[in-house]
């Protein structure tokens, strides 16, 4: 893997997103949501703070996130232009990768607008910069682990429709699994609380800066770009 090879793929899958409607029904719909979530529930609480967004953003991006991602290799497969692309003097590590920054990279874009939110409540109170930081920088870490996931998850098919299905599934269950840990037996809570999103998520988006936080979203990311890159290859 080089860099001078996924740039090519970065750019051309970074490109696309803003050739389609796709990409701006996508970023409106989740502004709509977020914005509607943020703003008809902050005057309740009356507090200066972005707690309530950062609440609801696993579960945004549990839904948004496998709609960006849906299409990245399914419909590679589906028009039969992966077999082109690899034609080229790519490996399916740089095709994976290229996809995966890209898609990241998008995600970044469609958080910019929310910064509003934070200069909208200091105008309006004494904010603490701290878990805004926090929140942000946890936001991109959970969006790039969705996005792998939704990479792996567009690997499986050439049906867009089930690749979603499949990506927004799994990245639900990795953001509610936390909520359910009632039904386990005691020796299994530890486990199944490590591989919790959303726990992992509020942790950062606290101002908490924990090592084992971030090398849970790297490990997810690692794992998922992996098993994609298996299954592209074991396709083809």
């Amino acid at each position: 893997m080089t860099v001078k090879r996924v740039y090519p793929i970065f750019k051309r899958e970074f490109g696309s997103y803003f050739v389609s409607p796709v990409a701006y029904i996508v970023i409106s719909i989740f502004l709509i949501l977020a914005g509607w979530f943020f703003f008809s529930t902050f005057f309740l609480y009356n507090q200066a703070e972005l707690r309530n967004f950062f609440a609801l953003l696993p579960l945004l991006f549990a839904f948004i996130i496998p709609a960006i991602t849906m299409g990245l290799v399914a419909d590679e497969l589906n028009v039969g232009t992966y077999e082109t692309l690899l034609t080229l003097p790519v490996t399916v590590t740089d095709v994976v990768l290229g996809k995966f920054f890209a898609a990241l990279a998008f995600c970044a874009i469609m958080l910019v607008p929310t910064l509003a939110y934070a200069v909208s409540i200091a105008f309006l109170g004494d904010l603490d910069p701290g878990p805004v930081i926090g929140g942000f920088i946890g936001a991109l870490f959970l969006a790039g682990a969705f996005a792998a996931i939704g990479i792996f998850a567009s690997s499986l098919t050439k049906n867009q429709i089930i690749a979603f299905i499949i990506g927004t599934a799994i990245c639900f269950v990795l953001t509610l699994i936390d909520k359910m840990l009632f039904f386990l037996p005691d020796s299994m809570l530890g486990f199944f609380q490590y591989m919790g999103a959303d726990r992992h998520f509020q942790n950062i988006a606290k101002g908490v800066l924990d090592s084992r936080d971030f090398l849970y979203f790297i490990s997810v990311m690692f794992l998922s770009l992996y098993l994609a890159a298996l299954s592209m290859r074991e396709k083809f």
